[in-house]
């Protein structure tokens, strides 16, 4: 049996980022988004979130904790170790690079117990707005390593959430013309090798801390060129299991200009395939059952 979670990230980052994460699950394949407690359009996010659970049950939700690339909920001086130096216009604010958060964490810079209480502050904001959680998973994927995977799920299930985003994965055949003809895709092939090797200590972690989770997450090498080509051979070698595709929907508009964010047109060439026929009968053919974090 094969099962899939496909999730939309960054839900609250804009008001046509909602838009187009609740068209994607109305009128396409998506069954899941993570919401950031931290974006400019959380009330609208929330808002939509809670009435879609009232009407139908609706999408399921779950936080997309934000430690890198972005600004704490709580006062700088509980998120020290956090914030990146001489930030500008003097709003505290986290790293901008995932390098340095990473860095900063193997030299163990960063205290624990501000990861534990920043995630449980962005939990508990998204849980007050009557947003019931599913999950969670990280902006950029920083869970991935030990030392803040660890204070975020004690955050996780302290307050009742049952399930984690596994951010590893095979990776799967595509392809290659797509991959060596953008540049990037290179160093990213070359970066979740290497990443893989925290896979084992993700599920030991996980598994201790009470938390369910997937075989592992698809889609996070083509982040920014998914296209149909690219997601039939995702699709098409997705093995037995329970797994998650990642993915990232809206509307490059107004809003969007204002946000830090190197996804742009790609978010609406995302949201035309999943809401195209062609993703939803490829599913069908490959007898793919599409579930969200409630049914694990």
């Amino acid at each position: 049996m094969r099962r899939l979670i496909i999730n939309a990230d960054d839900f609250g980052l804009t008001q046509g980022v909602n838009r187009a994460i609740f068209e994607a699950r109305e009128c396409g394949v998506v069954t899941s988004t993570t919401l950031m407690a931290n974006s400019q359009a959380f009330d609208d996010a929330a808002n939509k979130a809670v009435s879609s659970a009232r009407a139908s049950g609706g999408l399921g939700v779950g936080c997309h904790v934000v430690l890198v690339d972005g600004e704490p909920l709580l006062p700088a001086e509980r998120v020290a170790t956090l914030l990146q130096q001489n930030a500008r216009n003097g709003q505290p604010r986290f790293r901008d690079s995932l390098t340095d958060f990473v860095v900063a964490s193997f030299r163990h810079q960063l205290n624990p117990s501000e990861i534990e209480g920043e995630a449980a502050a962005q939990i508990e904001r998204i849980q007050a707005a009557g947003v019931e959680l599913s999950h969670f998973d990280t902006h950029k994927h920083a869970h991935m390593f030990p030392a803040v995977l660890r204070p975020l799920l004690r955050a996780a299930r302290a307050r009742k959430v049952r399930a984690v985003r596994n951010p590893f994965g095979q990776v799967w055949p595509l392809p290659w013309t797509s991959v060596l003809r953008t540049r990037h895709l290179w160093k990213r092939f070359a970066q979740l090798n290497v990443l893989r090797r925290f896979a084992a200590n993700f599920r030991q972690e996980a598994e201790a801390h009470g938390l369910r989770t997937t075989d592992g997450s698809l889609g996070v090498l083509v982040t920014g060129v998914l296209d149909l080509a690219l997601f039939t051979a995702i699709i098409e070698s997705m093995p037995e299991g329970t797994w998650e595709f990642v993915c990232h929907p809206g509307y490059n508009d107004a809003d969007l200009d204002n946000v830090r964010t190197r996804l742009r047109h790609s978010r609406e060439q995302e949201l035309q395939l999943l809401t195209s026929s062609e993703a939803k009968q490829l599913l069908r053919q490959q007898r793919i059952e599409l579930i969200s974090y409630h049914d694990l």
